[in-house]
């Protein structure tokens, strides 16, 4: 039985429907809280349901019971839950779920995470990081997933690059590269990386085929949908002061990653890649794929 936490998430809900498909019995951890329309897609699925919560270490404990492996995608980002903070869930959460593992003798914990090396500490970098060194201390087999930007949320209406009405709002300059990747990937790796010796006990970047600036992936998007784009540019320095005066742990971490984004990601993951049953998907598929719905 593998435990998935973060279920109800974008890349938790991808993660449960690629185990079930590959046949492997999964358990959703699922809150009171959570969407009634997402718990009914899972179980519709054949997914297991438990509730259970990060901040609760007794209910992790009873979902951890004869679970053989965990993949968690969970985190406070875009929560909207009145008690859910950085702090709460990405950082204490997790230990708590860390602990449990170990209690349970779990034997693979396949955790989500974000890019190694980066600029700007924040609270949920500094979050991260401490999760991945107590992870890595617990004993328990791991698989750390170093995920890069996604394109279906970097590249979205949500952070302004709306393609629908050739409108892209661009964080600093634009032409530092970052190696967007898909949620459908880091999601196959996820999976992948249960049943793979070789990826035990590894921290694995995680990011997509293509290192391309911003500016590049607006040229992609203008010469599929033939149309140029209105580009607006958040000055560096404006990112800048908006993560020094930020006076709250979600806004100081949205600041650096924006500011991570204007002075580029690039990343090598020719290794994780090579683990993925199909190719990955690049950014023009991703275009591909969205200006067809129009």
């Amino acid at each position: 039985m593998v435990l998935v936490v973060g279920s109800t998430g974008l890349l938790g809900s991808e993660i449960c429907l690629r185990l079930r498909s590959a046949g492997k019995p999964v358990r959703a951890m699922v809150r009171r809280t959570s969407p009634p329309e997402k718990i009914a897609a899972l179980r519709e699925a054949g997914v297991n349901t438990v509730v259970a919560d990060l901040k609760d270490p007794r209910s992790l404990a009873e979902a951890c019971n004869s679970v053989s492996a965990i993949v968690s995608t969970a985190s406070s980002t875009f929560s909207r839950q009145e008690d859910d903070s950085i702090k709460s869930v990405d950082h204490v959460g997790y230990l708590n779920l860390i602990e449990a593992a170990a209690k349970a003798g779990i034997g693979h914990f396949v955790y989500t995470s974000i890019p190694r090396n980066l600029n700007y500490d924040s609270p949920l970098v500094s979050a991260k990081r401490q999760v991945e060194s107590r992870l890595a201390a617990s004993g328990v087999p791991y698989t750390v997933l170093n995920a890069n930007y996604f394109m279906e949320i970097w590249l979205s209406t949500a952070l302004g690059f709306d393609h629908k009405n050739g409108c892209a709002t661009i964080y600093g300059a634009g032409q530092q590269p970052i190696a967007w990747v898909s949620y459908h990937d880091v999601a196959a790796l996820a999976v992948a990386a249960l049943d793979r010796d070789s990826m035990r006990n590894r921290m694995l970047d995680a990011g997509g085929p293509d290192n391309l600036t911003p500016l590049e992936v607006v040229e992609v998007f203008t010469r599929l949908d033939n149309r140029r784009f209105k580009i607006t540019h958040v000055p560096e320095e404006d990112l800048r002061n908006q993560y020094e005066r930020a006076d709250d742990a979600l806004a100081k971490s949205f600041a650096g990653l924006m500011l991570e984004y204007a002075a580029g990601c690039p990343m090598d993951s020719t290794e994780a890649l090579a683990a993925l049953p199909c190719g990955p998907r690049t950014v023009r598929e991703y275009a591909l794929e969205v200006t067809s719905e129009k």
